[in-house]
């Protein structure tokens, strides 16, 4: 089985700073490919790195059979790659509607496959339906993070890539949250690349996980062998 993305030695940069060296990640289809390190390891800037927003200066990113080096990110969205940033970035002075109506901007939707792609996130995401006409900076963190999963759903994605969907979150919301990464990696059937300094319910939910140290990987392999390893246990588990 071919991986639907592969990461061949990219390196990136900051300017002229490297901050990350010869990274080698694939993700296949069906799976959850978690990435877990230290802030400041790199694994936010590898998601910007495959949507084209950091620049690569060395390596090659290919996603579904086409290169994506030098591609403009609405063009990545486009291919298939739905991108859910670090720290929800919903538009917060637009409603909930507006919002989901802006993550379809990549795909020219006629009015009822727009209701229709409306209605499956309705489905998903019932409390969203409740505030519709609510703006989205006056919603709690839990409601946001749905929100912004829901808004890169909504360009019909061939991946999903979430980068700290747990941040801030009070616990019981974060189950609630990696129940939805679920729904969509089974339901869906979606490959689904999770960036998450919360390591035990990344390799908890994942199938694999690539462990990011000062931009480069230390540690890869099944979630359910580097979850008993005590190498991981120690640093990112506490003990």
């Amino acid at each position: 089985m071919e991986p639907i993305l592969s990461l061949k030695n990219v390196c990136s940069y900051y300017d002229k700073v490297q901050v990350l060296y010869d990274i080698n990640v694939d993700v296949y289809p069906g799976e959850i490919v978690s990435v877990i390190g230290a802030n400041g390891a790199g694994k936010s800037t590898m998601m910007k790195t495959i949507m084209g927003l950091v620049h690569m200066g060395r390596g090659q990113v290919t996603f579904d059979g086409k290169k994506l080096n030098r591609m403009h990110a609405h063009k990545i969205c486009k291919a298939g790659i739905a991108y859910v940033p670090e720290g929800r970035e919903v538009f917060p002075n637009m409603t909930v509607l507006e919002n989901l109506e802006m993550g379809a901007y990549c795909r020219s939707y006629t009015a009822a496959q727009m209701n229709e792609k409306l209605e499956e996130m309705y489905t998903m995401f019932p409390r969203l339906k409740e505030r519709l006409k609510q703006k989205a900076g006056s919603m709690s963190g839990g409601e946001q993070q749905m929100l912004a999963i829901a808004r890169g759903l909504m360009s019909d994605p061939s991946m999903v890539m979430l980068d700290e969907p747990s941040l801030g979150l009070a616990p019981v919301i974060v189950d609630d949250v990696f129940d939805v990464i679920h729904n969509i990696n089974t339901v869906k059937k979606l490959p689904v690349i999770l960036v998450e300094q919360n390591a035990y319910m990344a390799l908890s939910i994942s199938n694999r996980c690539y462990v990011l140290e000062n931009g480069r990987i230390a540690h890869s392999g099944k979630s359910s062998e580097l979850i008993q390893s005590d190498v991981i246990r120690e640093t990112y588990l506490g003990g």
